[in-house]
This record gives C-alpha cells, structure tokens and sequence, in this order.
C-alpha cells in the first residue's frame, strides 16, 4: 500500500480511474488515514486499521469538511482507540446513540401535563378493566379543564378544574413538594374534591411510569396517598340517610314549611333519588303530564327519564307558575325569586339554590339527627333496596 504526504493538491487532485468503483491514497504522516473517490461520490477521509486480527475501515467525513491535520488527529484518535482494545465503529455508535438520547431528554423535559393527559384519556384504564366507567371519565375530564368554557346549563362560564394548576406544568418538575403546594391551595375550598384530584393524578403518574418514552420524566409516588397522609383527609364515606321510621315524621315536617315549592322539592328528592341539582334544573317543559314521566340533566348521561307516579305529578301540578322580573314565564319548576345574591328565598338563576335551610327546619320539627340534602338521594336508595329493586336500577 504505497502512501504519500497529504497536499492539498494531492488531496484534491486524486481522481477514480476509469472502470474503477472506488480508488485510495494513503497518508504517509498519519497511520491508517486514507482518501476514498469514486466516480460520481465526493472524496471522503477514511480510517482502516487491524482491529482483533481484522480489517476495519470507518469514514472521518468529507475533504472539503475536514483539513488535512484536522484528518490526521481524528486518524490518531481512532488508532489510539484500538490500541485501547476497542472498536472504533462501537464508540462512534455510542456517541451517536448517547447525542440521541440527550436530545430526547432534553425535549422530554418539556414535556407538560396537557401534552400528555389527552393520551392518557385515550389510552389509560383501570386495572383488571378494559375501560373506565363513564362517570369516572367524566370526573377526569372536569377535573383537568382549564374552565372559562360557556356553561351548557345555565349561564356563564365554567370553573377550572381541580387539576388546572398541574396541567402546564413540565412533568418532569412534579415532584411531592409541588403536589403538597398544590393541594394546599385546593384544600382551602373543596378539600374533599382535592383528596379525590390527587388519587386521580396518581394514577396519571402511575400510568405514566408503564411508558417507555414517559417513566424517566415522571415521580410516580409524587400524589401516592400513603405519601400524603399528613395532609390528605381522612377516608370518611358520608352514608347519612332517613331511615325507614323516621319518613312519616319527616313528610309531615315537609308540609309545614311555608314555601310549597322547597316542600314539593324535598319531598321530590327523596321519591326520585336524583341529584340535588338534577333535580333543581327541572322545567315545565320536561314535565310531562299526559304520559307520567319527567325528564332531568344526568351528571353521566346527557338527560334520563324518570316515571312520574300519581301523587308527584299531583305534587308538581299544584305548584305556583312564577314569572321572571321581565314578566317571561320563569321555566323552573321549582322556582325561586331572582336576586342578586343566593340566600333563603333569593336565586341568581330563577330556581331553587339552597334547600338547605329549608331542610334544617324539617329535620328539627320532626326531631331527626343531621341528614345532608345528599342523604336523600341515599334515601331513596334504601328504600329501593328494601323492597327488593335490583342494585342496578336505583343507583
């Protein structure tokens, strides 16, 4: 293999012959450097050494990129690397492979929240499921909303959900000490809706871990409740509700309210099991008489229908159609004077806002112990189960 000293002009000069797929000129200062033509490539700088009894050759890059010593030091690098007893080709594949992953990290790093929850909607579930029940969808959906949406019942516009806070956020950044700020926050207004936000983001974090492309950006005991126990609240499920004997007292208490529409709404709660503001949101025009049924906003589905029994069509018959401050119909069917503020006997909305106060009173003139407007809808569960209805029909 006969070498020569690298010029320029020798570099830049030496051509493939003709017939000829490749051709080579040594470097005779730089052990193993070489030049690669062809006839239609550009010229290349190459390294070809004896690696463990066998020949390699590996390309240094282009002449027009590389100066001639510029060559010769990376020619010495790579004979220095065998000397070491390693493979050239295997240590360049590892530089490539290590700037690779730098690069991901470094675009992982700024992965948010809500660049990954959509995925997690689409992909997560339950364990032992194959998917998660609609409601549970639907808690995760509010939780994670950023708010500021026109209301689809009502008016104005939507609150953000308790995860809000965490969405921009770069995963990676969560840590414990973030998600103890952030439920500090919370836990100054809905703790309970907070407790239940960190068990949902848990099991994000969780999920995020089984992902190849995500588990090294994530903590994923950052929101574990048994990391949190010192400030989460204590599990306490609330299972109030009327029991069998006190329900002729408590009707009894309900006709003596003044107002016959907190009365019939009570009363309503308790013989339907819907919730307190499915129920509030009942209008005139989803009642109807003529085939015994009314119809409610669902919180899973969009609305259902519910069998309206002779004495509640007679309960809701006989109350007051009011009218708004314009002289409009008011739509509710239990309505409530329009104020500007929610109070006793004020709404902001034109139907029933707080049955709280009207409530209290029942349970006093009967001489029942606390029961929550919730507890009647548990109520109505009870009954339901003790006379034999399925499970499935009263929840």
């Amino acid at each position: 293999m006969a070498k020569v000293k690298f010029t320029a002009p020798r570099v830049e000069g030496f051509k493939c012959a003709p017939g000829k797929a490749q051709a080579f000129l040594w470097d005779s200062v730089a052990q193993g450097l070489g030049v690669r033509v062809t006839p239609a490539g550009k010229p290349a700088f190459v390294f070809q050494g004896l690696y463990q009894g066998r020949t390699l050759r590996v390309t240094i890059g282009g002449t027009d990129a590389w100066s001639i010593p510029q060559a010769q030091e990376k020619a010495r690098e790579l004979q220095r690397q065998i000397d070491e007893g390693r493979d050239p080709r295997e240590v360049k594949a590892a530089t490539i492979a290590a700037d690779v992953a730098t690069r991901e990290a470094s675009k992982g790093e700024g992965l948010t929240v809500a660049e990954v929850w959509p995925r997690y909607m689409a992909e997560g579930k339950p364990k032992r499921r194959t998917a998660w029940k609609p409601r549970y969808v639907l808690d995760l959906n509010r939780a994670a909303s950023m708010g500021g949406e026109p209301k689809k019942r009502g008016q104005g516009t939507t609150k953000p959900g308790a995860l809000a806070a965490l969405m921009p956020m770069a995963l990676a950044s969560i840590d414990q000490d973030v998600i103890r700020d952030w439920y500090a926050r919370e836990a100054k207004t809905a703790p309970i809706q907070g407790a239940r936000a960190v068990a949902m983001f848990s099991g994000f974090l969780g999920w995020c871990a089984t992902k190849k492309d995500l588990r090294t950006l994530v903590n994923k005991t950052a929101a574990r409740a048994s990391e949190l126990g010192d400030v989460l609240p204590g599990v306490n499920k609330r299972r109030d509700a009327l029991e069998i004997d006190q329900l002729p007292a408590w009707f009894a208490g309900t006709d003596k309210l003044r107002s016959r529409t907190a009365a019939a709404y009570l009363q309503a709660l308790v013989l339907t099991g819907a919730r307190r503001e499915e129920l509030a949101g009942l209008t005139w025009a989803n009642l109807d008489f003529q085939w015994s049924k009314l119809t409610i906003a669902d919180k899973v589905d969009a609305t259902r229908t519910i069998p309206l029994t002779p004495y509640m069509a007679w309960l809701l018959a006989g109350l007051p159609r009011a009218k708004l401050p314009d002289g409009t119909p008011n739509p509710y069917v239990f309505s409530s004077p329009v104020g500007s503020k929610s109070g006793r006997t004020l709404s902001k909305s034109g139907r029933i806002a707080e049955p709280r106060a009207p409530h209290t009173d029942v349970l006093a003139d009967a001489g029942i112990p606390h029961v929550s407007i919730h507890g009647l809808r548990r109520t109505f569960s009870l009954l339901g189960e003790a006379a034999g209805a399925p499970a499935g029909a009263i929840a």
